[in-house]
């Protein structure tokens, strides 16, 4: 006996699924800019590799003799795939069904807790998250005949949070975003969105007329150049949606599958022994000079190997995953085109990706140059000393290896959070260098007021105080005290650096798995 007819319906019914939100509602979709949540998909993941579960799932109704009448599709899809042949766990909403919000079903297939989570969770694979869903609706109490207190039982956010500490979880907010799913993104370890096609709040414009009075508009309340540029609430911003997706594979290149493995390793075509001539003349002789900080990046690591996280956030520091020799590391670099003082942006920025790199077991390379904290009252009005500190704090506790470069200026409590202090604190410096509790131009004034004061010739004497000052903190004494681990030429900086991550990459292995974080962070 054949079950042909069954198969038959199983295969009918998944074209029914395919279909999404129907022809129209599609079209509506694609008219917007965007793709459809299967059409993401297929163009995320390596050809041929998408399994998906539940596409089956849905409502349906019948005839009276018993045979489907109609079928909406469930308005998640979800499964697994390859990037880069590596597995992972894929899913989104489909903005095309009843605006890709939950469809009231007792399982989740994904969304905010759910069958896909919980598969990223036990498998220990990345989770990508496609989220483009306007979250709840006060419809549901109609439906469930009462309204639900907020984080009563399981509210979904449980399992994203379990996964945090264990795989790569990666959001891109492909719609508007608000509720549930802006709170998901949040819980990500990078997110990124599509400027002019995607927004993100925690209530949208209309919540906001009722309660303020104002009228705003989606991409003012939260478009790119809000949540990205100003809030740093999303990490990146792609041009379009296929920008986006590129985006998203190239980020997961750099992470491993999860907590208990290393970053994957390329063969590296570029020479670990290159030296640049550029590096022994980009540092100015005036203190005060800006010099092209990414260029400096560029010179030391694989060529073409940078991708910066949050380029236009925070910008007095410079985050980037990079490679050295093949190998996978987390830059950190302080950017003399904005100054290089570390203001309150710039500290959460640092602490963020500090943290993302020693989950991940990603090495950590400073480029330093910074004078110190902002300061002002504004600064202090904005907590800088505290959201400064937390970095300090986590520095504390980092199980990598951290190879610090002193370029130029390292100075004060910034300066600080640039050193391995859990490890080998390991400091290598140019002999551009200067460090200090503080800059000397700055502290002599303070330091020697009353001397000054009593000076036939004040301006005088603080220059001869400079001056003398200057002699002793020269870079050569500290190397002949070994206070800093070696001074080296700027040229040798690329090779010197990936001898010691080779060096290092064994001992890294015996150090995998989630990382302990004991304390209150400040």
């Amino acid at each position: 006996m054949s079950w042909s007819a069954e198969i038959e319906e199983v295969h009918r019914r998944r074209r029914l699924a395919e279909e999404c939100g129907g022809a129209d509602a599609v079209a509506r979709h694609h008219a917007e800019g965007k793709l459809t949540v299967r059409e993401r998909i297929t163009r995320l993941l390596d050809p041929g590799t998408f399994q998906e579960v539940g596409k089956l799932a849905g409502h349906a109704e019948y005839r009276a003799d018993g045979q489907l009448a109609s079928f909406t599709p469930h308005p998640y899809v979800a499964g697994i795939g390859k990037i880069d042949g590596r597995p992972v766990a894929v899913g989104g909403e489909d903005y095309t069904i009843k605006g890709g919000s939950g469809s009231g079903s007792g399982r989740r297939k994904g969304g905010q807790g759910g069958f896909i989570e919980d598969l990223a969770w036990r498998y220990r694979v990345p989770l990508v998250n496609l989220i483009d869903g306007v979250g709840g609706s006060v419809e549901s109490i109609e439906r469930r005949g009462h309204s639900t207190f907020p984080g009563a039982g399981q509210d979904g956010f449980e399992r994203s949070v379990d996964l945090l500490g264990v795989v790569p979880v990666v959001s891109a907010v492909m719609g508007t975003a608000a509720g549930g799913p802006s709170g998901r993104a949040m819980l990500s370890h990078w997110t990124i969105m599509v400027k002019g096609t995607s927004q993100i709040f925690a209530a949208g414009p209309p919540v906001i007329e009722r309660a303020y009075g104002k009228k705003v508009s989606k991409e003012e309340l939260g478009g790119a150049q809000m949540a990205v540029d100003t809030a740093g609430t999303i990490d990146n911003a792609a041009d379009n949606e296929e920008d986006c997706l590129r985006q998203v594979r190239r980020f997961l290149s750099y992470l491993p599958t999860n907590v208990w493995e290393l970053p994957p390793e390329l063969r590296c075509e570029d020479p670990v022994d290159r030296c640049e001539d550029a590096l022994a003349a980009i540092i100015p002789r005036s203190p005060r000079q800006p010099y092209d900080m990414r260029k400096l990046i560029s010179l030391v690591v694989d060529r073409a190997s940078v991708f910066e996280i949050q380029p236009t956030f925070g910008r007095a520091v410079i985050t980037c995953l990079a490679r050295l020799g093949g190998k996978v590391v987390g830059v950190i670099a302080y950017n003399p085109t904005h100054g290089g003082v570390v203001d309150v942006k710039a500290a959460r920025k640092q602490t963020h990706f500090t943290e993302l790199c020693d989950s991940f077991n990603i090495p950590l390379v400073f480029l330093v140059d910074v004078p110190g904290f902002q300061i002002g009252m504004e600064s202090e009005a904005a907590g800088m000393l505290r959201i400064g500190m937390q970095g300090r704090y986590l520095g504390m506790q980092l199980t990598v290896p951290v190879y610090t470069v002193v370029v130029r200026r390292c100075y004060g409590m910034a300066g600080g959070s640039t050193v391995d202090r859990a490890g080998l604190n390991f400091k290598i410096a140019w002999p551009s260098a200067e460090w200090g509790s503080l800059p000397i131009e700055g502290g002599v004034k303070a330091a020697y007021r009353r001397e000054l004061e009593a000076a036939p010739d004040p301006a005088r004497r603080e220059q001869e105080i400079e001056a003398e000052l200057r002699r002793l903190a020269s870079p050569f004494r500290t190397a002949e005290a070994f206070a800093v681990e070696d001074l080296i030429d700027p040229r040798e900086t690329r090779p010197y650096l990936c001898r010691f991550l080779e060096a290092a990459w064994p001992g890294m292995r015996t150090r995998v798995g989630p990382k302990a974080r004991p304390g209150v962070r400040p």
